[in-house]
């Protein structure tokens, strides 16, 4: 074949592909271009998320702002007298306002302002954070039963192995031990001890469960954790007290 020949023969195999493919996409114009639709709209839309999202964040950071100044505040008995004379008395001897006479009364500020925030974005970070304030102020505050119920919200929110997660999970053994659920506090303390969790502190949880287990009246198994603790834990500060518990 001569040369010519091949050239035009190479000449209408390209056209004849060209006009395939021209063929071909003309056919799926209507489908290419709804796909293209649908990527932009998903872009658009994970991007009105994450503004949303952004601006949940903004507004739980401003409730937990307005909520942690009552709760971080200082408490100041009214009784407190100027140390020397020419000193301005207490602010709360002036019944100044940033200032409590009480824990107490500190906390019962900060409650409904928690609880707010808490409840306003109940999944932002700083929602999570106030859950677990609001928690941690109602057990201080003896009601026992809502402050188990508010770690609980907490855990489940947070993850049982993020900070407040893991913070919420000792909050709530904690608070069943002072509530006298010695049953559920070992159970929970136990959990803890069990857990694969390396952040969580386990010579504390240990010392804790001991203290359950007597208290409980389970001098065998209180025995055995303080045990545990001199062996596993050489080097805790626990250690000490836990030989004095085991009268060593």
């Amino acid at each position: 074949m001569k040369r010519t020949e091949r050239h035009h023969l190479k000449e209408n195999d390209l056209a004849q592909t060209l006009a395939a493919a021209s063929e071909a996409l003309a056919s799926r114009k209507s489908l290419i271009v709804g796909i293209v639709l649908a990527l932009l709209a998903v872009g658009v839309v994970a991007g009105g998320i994450n503004v949303w999202r952004r601006g949940d964040e903004t507004q739980a950071e401003r409730l937990l702002a307005d909520a942690m100044v009552a709760f971080n505040a200082p408490v100041v008995p009214a009784t407190t007298t100027a140390s020397q004379p020419g000193e301005v008395p207490a602010a709360a001897t002036l019944g100044a306002t940033g200032s409590f006479a009480t824990e107490a009364a500190k906390l019962t500020a900060a409650l409904p302002k928690l609880k707010a925030a808490a409840e306003a974005y109940p999944d932002t970070v700083a929602g999570i954070t106030a859950s677990y304030h609001y928690a941690s102020s109602l057990a201080a505050l003896g009601k026992h039963e809502e402050a188990i119920k508010g770690f609980d919200e907490v855990i489940r929110r947070a993850g049982s192995n993020a900070l407040y997660g893991r913070m919420a999970r000792m909050g709530k053994a904690d608070t069943q031990t002072r509530a006298g659920q010695l049953d559920a506090a070992i159970a929970t303390w136990t959990e803890l001890v069990a857990s694969a969790d390396q952040n969580l502190p386990k010579d504390a949880i240990l010392m804790e469960l001991g203290k359950a287990y007597k208290a409980s009246g389970k001098q065998d198994e209180a025995k055995k954790t303080f045990t545990q603790i001199v062996d596993e834990h050489p080097t805790s500060p626990y250690v000490a007290e836990a030989k004095v518990a085991l009268g060593s």
